[in-house]
């Protein structure tokens, strides 16, 4: 009998609970029936850019909330908001607790645009911006400046496209969604009727999708600006790239030529409808300053030719420039991993933690999925793949011996007393319920799905932390 006595289960520790993390720990939940994960993040409330990076008026992209939801209330798996890794407790301290420690902590920075006058006021990072309107108490004072005419937005993907449309969008449509209600607030008083979208290479390389472009063209009340001289010769260019490129080039190309209604334009009469407009092969060169240098006034841009073709083209200046006039300037350029631990390889060239299918170059037990394993690209669905990669990996690892189970771990026992030790109180998975059930009765007040609450002291208070 001693001898047959069951191996402890392997416990796995996740960093991060957004769509990597919860995905992670699904596909291990899933295909190993005895291992316990447990799940770390940072904010009281889970669920990372699913909450606050997916746009408030594109509530279906939520939905997978429903599944990490059961994945976070099986009996084998636990949530710790409110603990940061690599403050409140190190990766070498997860590492002793649990048998392996996966980092799905996402991308919290943003790449920066490294020209003069990228730090005026009236200069915001997509990921700032995206992060006030939904709610990510790191952006709740971010206080934009919506009082001019014309915004550009540096940047021709998704996020550009749903900045644009947050900005353009009637306020009835804005206000059943779960934007926040300071963001309402100062959308109501925005005085931003034209919205210009720039990128550095062609129509051909941009990276946003055809739903995300149509959506754009029947945004109401607004109208799109192309110029066909864009356009020129791209059907022919197009005719055997892969199908979504040639669906979203000839829905541009229809866009472009299409010719203003003479009725609703007459209907319209002199007020200008709102409208948003895409610009290519330009890069910024310098963000100029107002007279009192409290706003831009306009971006130099330097004009650019393409060499090579598809996605592979680079953009080369010309020698040319031209000014483009803009009272308020989003970068739109990508986003950013940071190193989380001194204890963790990190390249800051790629910005992501180097690894071979999720794990971690050179330390055994240590695993990454997401955009720190991979960079920030790609939607949920690549994500998930990613994550079950990750995870894959992790369970072939228990199974082939590479990691030793023999050693029982005790988890969060051992964190627990760490946590403890340093005055941090983790807030768990039915904590989150009752802060979710009381966003939600805000926002049945006020006809919305929920008021997010945006203050992590404020969340703490309702659980009675």
């Amino acid at each position: 009998r001693w001898l047959s006595s069951p191996a402890p289960p392997p416990r796995v520790c996740v960093v991060g609970s957004g769509p990597a993390g919860f995905y992670t720990a699904q596909h291990i939940l899933k295909h190993h029936g005895g291992a316990l994960v447990d799940i770390y993040e940072k904010l009281p409330v889970p669920f990372g850019l699913v909450r606050f990076g997916v746009a408030p008026d594109h509530p279906e992209v939520k939905n997978v909330i429903n599944t990490f939801t059961q994945t976070a209330r099986s009996e084998r798996c636990a949530y710790y908001g409110n603990v940061t890794v690599g403050r409140d407790v190190t990766v070498p301290e997860l590492q002793q607790a649990y048998h392996a420690v996966v980092l799905s902590y996402g991308a919290e920075d943003n790449r920066v645009l490294g020209i003069p006058g990228e730090n005026l006021p009236g200069v915001y990072s997509a990921r700032a911006f995206v992060g006030w309107y939904n709610g990510l108490p790191e952006n709740q004072d971010l206080k934009p400046d919506l009082s001019c005419e014309t915004a550009l937005i540096l940047g021709h993907g998704n996020v550009a496209l749903d900045i644009a449309r947050i900005l353009l969008s009637p306020l009835q449509l804005l206000r059943k969604t779960d934007i926040t209600d300071s963001s309402l607030a100062a959308l109501a008083c925005s005085k931003v009727k034209r919205v210009w979208l720039v990128g550095r290479r062609g129509p051909l390389q941009v990276a946003f999708t055809i739903k995300e472009l149509r959506e754009m063209i029947n945004l109401p009340g607004t109208r799109a600006v192309l110029d066909p001289a864009d356009f020129t010769g791209l059907e022919s260019a197009v005719k055997d790239a892969p199908r979504p490129r040639k669906r979203l080039t000839e829905l541009m190309i229809k866009t472009a030529l299409e010719k203003p209604v003479e009725t609703q334009a007459a209907a319209a009469g002199a007020a200008a409808p709102r409208e948003w407009g895409l610009k290519f092969q330009r890069s910024p060169q310098e963000v100029l300053p107002s007279a009192d240098g409290r706003r831009p006034r306009g971006i130099r841009m330097a004009l650019t030719r393409l060499e090579g073709s598809g996605d592979s083209a680079k953009a080369i200046p010309t020698g040319d420039v031209e000014e483009l006039e803009c009272g308020l300037v989003l970068s739109s350029i990508g986003y950013r991993s940071l190193p989380l631990d001194p204890a963790v390889p990190f390249d800051s060239q790629r910005g992501v933690i180097p690894n071979s299918s999720g794990r971690v170059e050179g330390v055994p037990g240590l695993y990454c999925s997401g955009w720190v394993k991979r960079g920030p690209t790609g939607v949920i669905i690549t994500t998930m793949n990613d994550s079950f990669d990750t995870a894959q990996s992790v369970l072939e690892d228990l199974q082939g011996g590479v990691l030793d189970v023999s050693p029982s771990r005790e988890g969060f026992g051992l964190v627990e007393s760490i946590l403890h030790s340093r005055g941090v109180r983790p807030v768990s998975f039915s904590d989150w319920e009752k802060i979710d059930a009381a966003e939600v009765a805000r926002g049945k007040a006020a006809g919305k799905p929920r008021e997010k609450i945006v203050d992590p002291v404020e969340m703490l208070q309702i659980i009675g932390h």
